[in-house]
């Protein structure tokens, strides 16, 4: 038997990607678990733990450009920007391209790139409920989170809520942080939350976007 590495080809299950295009057009969210390879999480994991051990993270705010501040009473995570300086991302960077072109095709969304970082949430730390999409430049269109931690206990904490579109108070679904685990849905209309966690918490926030390039304003700007 050949033991697999993270940097062995793998595609996507299509069961998988038929059911996540369903869940998009039915209900604007799906959630698959097991749907990225578990020895690719670990090595995106151990990446992230590196990260975390030699103080490579940043603080994550809310907003963007000039408008971009820390706030922790809204977000308590820290994140690295994906870059593809290991093989585990630009494997996992190579399934969301595959991933983009499959909804692209299906759902005709013109999709144009995707940027993703990793997150850390450390014990204590959450995400007040939000949607994605940033007030007059909505060019993310599809959100993903990949979640990275094995074995997460029951009571740990961490889980993404899910709310109505038309009444944030009202909880659809919980999903819980666990290896592998993908979770995709519509940036600007699926309002969530990660909730406090008790355990150092893991995970790759993603987002596909649209080209919003115009007058000579080039776009996406990271």
């Amino acid at each position: 038997m050949t033991l697999r590495t993270p940097d062995t080809p793998r595609t996507l299950d299509d069961h998988a990607l038929a059911r996540l295009v369903d869940d998009l057009v039915d209900r604007g969210w799906f959630v698959g678990e097991h749907f990225i390879d578990a020895v690719l999480c670990q090595a995106l994991r151990h990446e992230l733990e590196g990260l975390v051990a030699t103080e490579g993270l940043t603080e994550g705010g809310i907003g963007r450009g000039g408008q971009h501040r820390l706030r922790r009473d809204i977000r308590g995570d820290a994140i690295h920007w994906l870059d593809r300086e290991s093989q585990a991302q630009r494997h996992y960077l190579a399934l969301m391209a595959d991933l983009q072109q499959q909804i692209n095709r299906a759902l005709f969304l013109g999709l144009f790139e995707f940027e993703a970082h990793f997150a850390h949430y450390p014990p204590g730390a959450f995400y007040k409920t939000h949607l994605d999409s940033f007030r007059g430049r909505a060019n993310r269109i599809v959100s993903t989170v990949l979640y990275l931690n094995p074995d997460w206990p029951v009571d740990g904490g961490g889980e993404m809520a899910i709310y109505a579109s038309d009444d944030e108070r009202r909880e659809l679904a919980r999903v819980l942080p666990e290896a592998g685990t993908f979770v995709c849905f519509l940036s600007d209309r699926v309002p969530h939350a990660v909730l406090p966690t008790h355990h150092p918490r893991a995970s790759i926030a993603g987002w596909f976007r649209r080209n919003a390039s115009m007058e000579g304003l080039v776009d996406p700007a990271h």
